[in-house]
């Protein structure tokens, strides 16, 4: 095999181990894959989408502000990557102004199936429409769009990681080609045996296929995410089932998942684009979780503990060393940069 994805085919016959990204496709989006389940990622992993109602807020909020520097148009796009069940694009909706609500176009792209409930405005479809004059948002999206894993050997060399249904892993071939040019300028391997690097070049292409839909807009990926300069020295794959972190293992059972390399996802279109945390997003769209003044307590004490249990779920949403460090990339088609 030349590559981490080559042998795919021989080994849907029974061939043997394959490259992690042809395992994580399969187990993640095959027919009785992962993310086919009934109860949806929701059953197995909590997102700032279920941590509050205020994400949908501050999205709604940032889809006002894409609505206004687009001119208030006729018909605004609103366009959920990675939907789960719809509760983004759901909030988002409930949370928009009337006269901004009438006039949104709200598509969830899944790969799943409808499910009951969602608001019958929702076209629900597998992917974004070809073209889009509005706000596109891939909430926790290009962190499920699976990757190859390469690992140094004992001469340094990087080598792509072989894995079996069973997660047992094994080297494969020394990296080549275009992933070894994407390893070379994002993740350079340092010459030391196990050190290991996601390939991103898929979510690179996935990122520039997806954000390219919009002509007038704005294109925001959020995700776990990390830089050049600080890339983990031994990668990031993980699984995750009910709720816990648990091993990685191709058989459909988990999630797999690998924080993002936003900067080359940013590069992957000649759009410019800005980097930042989810902290300093949602503080520029208003959520800061500030305490409400000891005053409101006595002047209306119901007012009191609905604002301190909002200023606590804002404060989860903005933490550091947990969702506050999300990476926000935003790339405007058209239109200035909504957080500017």
């Amino acid at each position: 095999m030349t590559d981490g994805t080559t042998g795919e085919e021989r080994r849907a016959h029974g061939a043997g181990p394959r490259g992690w990204r042809a395992a994580a496709e399969a187990a993640l989006y095959g027919p009785d894959g992962f993310y086919r389940r009934p109860e949806g990622p929701a059953g197995h992993f909590r997102t700032s989408v279920h941590a509050s109602a205020l994400f949908a807020a501050a999205v709604a909020e940032l889809l006002c502000r894409v609505d206004a520097a687009l001119g208030r148009p006729a018909a605004l796009d609103f366009v959920d990557m990675g939907a789960g069940r719809g509760e983004l694009v759901t909030g988002v909706l409930r949370a928009l102004p009337d006269e901004v609500a009438a006039r949104v176009r709200p598509y969830a792209v899944e790969i799943a199936g409808r499910p009951a409930g969602p608001d019958g405005r929702i076209v629900w479809c597998d992917e974004p429409p070809a073209s889009v004059t509005g706000l596109l948002f891939a909430n926790e999206w290009l962190d499920n769009v699976p990757v190859d894993v390469a690992e140094t050997d004992a001469a340094g060399v990087p080598r792509y990681v072989l894995v079996g249904d069973d997660g047992a892993e094994r080297p494969g071939d020394p990296v080549t080609g275009a992933d070894a040019e994407w390893l070379a300028r994002w993740w350079p391997l340092p010459a030391e045996e196990g050190l290991r690097a996601e390939l991103g070049r898929p979510r690179d292409q996935a990122w520039a296929a997806v954000a390219g839909r919009v002509v007038r807009g704005l294109a925001v990926a959020v995700d776990y995410a990390h830089t050049a300069g600080a890339r983990p020295p031994f990668g990031t794959l993980t699984g995750f089932r009910e709720g816990r972190e648990t091993t990685p293992v191709p058989d459909g059972s988990c999630d797999i998942t690998a924080h993002v390399a936003l900067d080359a996802c940013a590069a992957a279109l000649p759009a410019p684009a800005r980097l930042l945390t989810q902290r300093d997003a949602l503080h520029a769209l208003g959520i800061t979780g500030a305490r409400p003044p000891l005053t409101l307590a006595a002047t209306d004490p119901a007012a009191y503990v609905r604002a301190l249990a909002g200023a606590g779920e804002a404060a989860e949403l903005t933490a550091r060393g947990g969702l506050g460090d999300f990476g926000w990339l935003l790339q405007p088609a058209g239109i200035p940069d909504p957080l500017g």
